[in-house]
């Protein structure tokens, strides 16, 4: 498998990973709740700073595995790569906070 192919399924599944406690109501992606409420907004980040933790630990292993050691990164790349983390979970979360219910009014309307 490519290098670069490697990199692009590794962003594609970054994305993924960011939206992922927007979209669903399972807490940790697993345990479904008894009461059916939806999950409060403070759960949804730890849970989307734990996959952030994950993303970089897979990224750093795939940077172990293509070179044979990981190489040490100052303040300035967490910042960028959580930064960028949260750009790419903008799509879930403006589903679970406005499109959802806009979509629910319209249909209660039409």
């Amino acid at each position: 498998m490519s290098q670069g192919l490697v990199i692009g399924l590794w962003l594609g599944l970054a994305v993924l990973a960011a939206n992922l406690p927007w979209l669903s109501e399972r807490w940790l992606l697993v345990i479904a709740r008894p009461d059916r409420r939806a999950k409060p907004f403070w759960f949804r980040l730890v849970e989307w700073s734990l996959l952030y933790g994950l993303m970089a630990g897979i990224g750093f292993g795939f940077e172990y595995k293509a070179t044979g050691a990981v190489h040490t990164q100052d303040w300035e790349f967490y910042t960028v790569t959580l930064c960028l983390f949260a750009v790419s979970a903008l799509p879930g979360f403006i589903y679970c906070y406005q499109l959802r219910r806009l979509l629910e009014q319209a249909g209660r309307a039409g």
